[in-house]
């Protein structure tokens, strides 16, 4: 208000001036028509040329407001602990609006020292004018100011969101690591599992046992099992977890392989005798190696 105050009082000085002036012709009663003609154009455009910048000068008063009001919204936005959560493309908006508002500031304070030169130029320049014109120069500079601290912390936020971007991309690439490295211990748990699991069996006739080194006739007809260089090729691998029942495909079998007597049964099923075992943990204590005779 109080600069509108001295922007009035301008105004009125200007056109205080031209009207004096005015009549100061009409009183030159005796001056050639053609002189008042002059003169009259003249003042017309000194009062025209007055208005123009007392126009310009009022735009610039509503410009700088407008832009302090846009810097004030913008330093909330940024000051907000919800920046940083912003979209990517909503900060970028952010920072393009800034560095708008920076050129605009620019633009008006050379238009405001233009405006000076040509007041100064047509003699139109006063106290209140000057002070109002020093008023506004100020409050541009301020607003240079405030942009740079606006511009500076947006750097700031950009650092810092980079930072926790990268920090987001680590813990990501950490956790990947993390993850195949628990994926890899686990497939290394289950492959044990499975090798301690490993059980063999092998159904064969006494030649065929005999060729394959399985079992061998000592001395005084003593049977001897899987204590030579055996062909461990001719047993057949399965999972004692699973394996509970053999066909034998014979009328019968024997077990000949160490493995207590309490933990299977060998039972006729259709005329041919099938191997139950009832329990594994016990069956598979002394030996992973089992052995059947069938004739």
């Amino acid at each position: 208000m109080k600069k509108l105050f001295y922007l009035v009082i301008a105004c009125s000085a200007l056109l205080l001036a031209s009207t004096a002036c005015h009549r100061e012709s009409q009183e030159q009663s005796q001056a050639p028509a053609e002189n008042l003609d002059s003169i009259n154009n003249v003042l017309r455009d000194s009062l025209q040329n007055a208005r123009a910048e007392m126009d310009t000068l009022m735009s610039l008063m509503s410009e700088v407001s407008d832009g302090l009001s846009e810097i004030k919204d913008l330093e909330k936005i940024v000051s907000s602990t919800n920046f940083n959560s912003e979209t990517a493309d909503r900060r970028d908006q952010i920072r393009n609006d800034v560095e708008l508002i920076k050129l605009n500031v620019q633009d008006r304070l050379k238009k405001l020292d233009q405006l000076e030169r040509n007041l100064q130029k047509s003699n139109s320049m006063n106290e209140q004018l000057k002070t109002t014109i020093d008023s506004m120069r100020r409050q541009l500079k301020d607003q240079q100011a405030m942009i740079d601290d606006l511009t500076q912390k947006l750097e700031a936020a950009h650092v810092e969101i980079r930072t926790l971007n990268t920090r987001v991309d680590s813990l990501k690439t950490e956790n990947t690591e993390v993850k195949q490295e628990r994926q890899q211990v686990q497939a290394e748990n289950v492959k044990l599992t499975n090798e301690k699991n490993e059980c063999y069996y092998v159904i064969g006739s006494n030649k065929e046992l005999k060729q394959h080194k399985i079992i061998e006739k000592r001395f005084l007809g003593k049977t001897k099992i899987m204590e030579g260089d055996f062909s461990r090729s001719y047993f057949t691998k399965a999972d004692r977890r699973t394996l509970n029942k053999i066909q034998l495909h014979s009328k019968k079998a024997k077990v000949l392989s160490k493995h207590p007597k309490n933990s299977y049964q060998i039972v006729d099923e259709g005329g041919q005798k099938v191997l139950h075992i009832t329990d594994a943990a016990l069956f598979w204590d002394l030996s992973n190696y089992l052995v059947i005779q069938v004739d």
